[in-house]
């Protein structure tokens, strides 16, 4: 079997959210626990950090692993989903697993029958997958983001050292929860008894929910919005400087605004983890921090892929996201203005999103836009996003790709213009792969 071989299995052979949807979600542990037996139960061997919540889970992630490959561990990291390669999901120290090991195990999945009558999802076969990478690797830690939800993704298969839930916005409604508070008890479904817990950010009812559920679990649970550990915050134009930390000054190469109630998060996971006896040292808070992308291969947070025109992405893709995206978006479009210099909006999405919220926040933003559609399956038509956009107010041209309307916006586009692909995860994976 090559490489290719495998891949095409694993995206074609079995159910994958992010091409099918809700139809292939499969919740529930009884497969994905099944699946771990037959590899050995990997997750029993590692020592694991767990990442939850709406948005901001990658970045948490992608950090973190950082700062403790800086330390001198050896650190797996989980992540998804993947924007040009698969293997990006699965890494050891910012290494991506190789096609040879893709393909041993997934030959060794289709050499048992038994397992194969499981059917198992894209999801639950990907992630033990990981798991047993990270334990034959001999990590001395994985951080693993949930893929979606909590309470029933494949990921809760592992007890880990620490939990970290980032945000609660309304995502996935239909099968989380139509409500924060609904969508917040799912997420807290990875508490675990005595393992600590880090919120990012959280108020009111959804406080309450992860509170009760902390208490009926025995978790130890700390809210890192009530005092970050920096005296400010400052934006700059590429990082953010977080003054008077426990460990200094920080540059924070990931400058999106929300990274701001991320890394309070972060660094309160980093105290907590000190605590619990990981060498964590200033330098490595530090190098983590400024050198994530470089040290992880993180990709597509306000991302910058050109300079004259700037041409930025953002996987920013749901209401969560764009409640910070469509603010800068507005900031640069006005910086833009006074310098006789327009902003061009490259933006497509899928069709299970309720994007009238997010249409609601960039409506008004003095842009030129051009509707694009991502070439999947779960695709929302450039023609049905332009009608839903003109029904906020927003006119823009449509194209038949996402390549034809980034060419349009860069042909259309001066030196001191500025050039923004989001809306979808895909939309910014299909740019990257043309790159």
């Amino acid at each position: 079997m090559t490489y290719n071989e495998a891949t095409d299995f694993l995206f074609n052979s079995l159910p994958m959210f992010q091409v099918q949807g809700a139809g292939a979600y499969k919740p529930g542990l009884d497969t994905v626990r099944t699946l771990a037996n037959a590899f050995g139960d990997p997750q029993r061997r590692l020592r694991c950090i767990h990442v939850g919540g709406t948005n901001g889970k990658g970045s948490t992630a992608h950090t973190l692993a950082a700062i403790l490959s800086a330390s001198g561990l050896s650190v797996g990291l989980f992540t998804s989903p993947h924007l040009v390669d698969f293997r990006e999901r699965i890494r050891v120290d910012g290494n991506m697993i190789s096609e040879d090991e893709v393909v041993d195990f997934t030959e060794r999945f289709l050499a048992n029958d038994t397992l194969q009558a499981l059917q198992p999802s894209f999801f639950e076969l990907t992630t033990v997958m990981a798991l047993e990478f990270f334990a034959r690797r001999r990590v001395d830690v994985a951080v693993i983001e949930v893929g979606l939800g909590g309470r029933l993704d494949s990921t809760n298969i592992i007890t880990p050292d620490l939990c970290v839930i980032t945000n609660i916005s309304l995502d996935h409604t239909a099968l989380l929860g139509d409500t924060p508070e609904a969508i917040a008890a799912e997420k807290a479904g990875i508490f675990k008894p005595d393992v600590p817990v880090v919120v990012s950010e959280a108020e009111g009812a959804v406080r309450s929910v992860f509170e009760n559920h902390a208490a009926e679990t025995g978790s130890p649970i700390m809210f890192a919005c009530d005092k970050p550990l920096y005296l400010s915050a400052s934006q700059q134009y590429d990082h953010i400087l977080y003054r008077a930390t426990p460990w200094g000054d920080l540059r924070g190469e990931l400058c999106g605004d929300c990274q701001k109630l991320n890394t309070a998060g972060i660094l309160l996971a980093v105290k907590t983890l000190i605590d619990k006896g990981y060498p964590i040292t200033d330098r490595a808070v530090a190098d983590g921090m400024a050198r994530v992308c470089e040290m992880t291969g993180l990709t597509g947070r306000w991302m910058t892929l050109g300079s004259e025109p700037l041409v930025i992405c953002d996987t920013g893709h749901n209401i969560g996201g764009w409640k910070y995206l469509a603010p800068r978006l507005r900031h640069e479009s006005d910086r833009l203005a006074a310098q006789a210099s327009r902003l061009h909006i490259v933006l497509g999405f899928v069709n299970d999103k309720n994007i009238d919220p997010i249409l609601d926040l960039i409506s008004g933003i003095p842009a030129e836009f051009h509707f694009v559609a991502p070439d999947i399956r779960r695709a929302r038509s450039a023609a049905e996003l332009a009608a839903e956009a003109a029904r906020h107010g927003i006119s823009g041209t449509i194209h038949e790709s996402v390549a034809e309307g980034y060419k349009k916006a860069l042909a259309e586009s001066g030196k001191g213009d500025m050039v923004f692909i989001g809306g979808s995860t895909f939309v910014v994976a299909e740019l990257l792969r043309a790159f």
